[in-house]
């Protein structure tokens, strides 16, 4: 993908926000990114469509799980930029509340299995 798809995928923040917990949190479920930030499933779903099409996030079926995380042949470039993000935003409210939410989910999905 271009790198104008790239960074448009960035620049909505409700994506912001899942790529964050995915770069934090190496893979995650949709039922995991609905609780954490506190959306509906049909708009989670859709954000992680473009995120899937703009080449930044990846998906892994596990049972009845759908897993995302970032793609792993991203080029180096991008992850950086995705690094650089998550040290500029580790302080910020918004996300910390992700993290914390996330953190604090009971019956999150068991990757032992993966």
């Amino acid at each position: 993908m271009s790198h104008t798809h790239f960074f448009q995928a960035l620049s909505d923040e409700t994506r912001l926000r899942i790529v964050m917990l995915l770069a934090r949190e190496d893979e995650l479920s949709v039922c995991e990114l609905v609780h954490a930030l506190q959306l509906s499933q049909p708009k989670v779903s859709r954000h992680l469509a473009y995120l899937r099409d703009a080449g930044v996030a990846g998906v892994r079926r596990q049972a009845q799980w759908v897993h995302y995380r970032l793609l792993e042949t991203m080029e180096p470039w991008k992850l950086e930029v995705i690094r650089a993000a998550m040290c500029g935003l580790e302080d910020d409210e918004q996300f910390r509340e992700d993290f914390v939410r996330l953190q604090n989910m009971e019956g999150r999905p068991d990757r032992s299995a993966a």
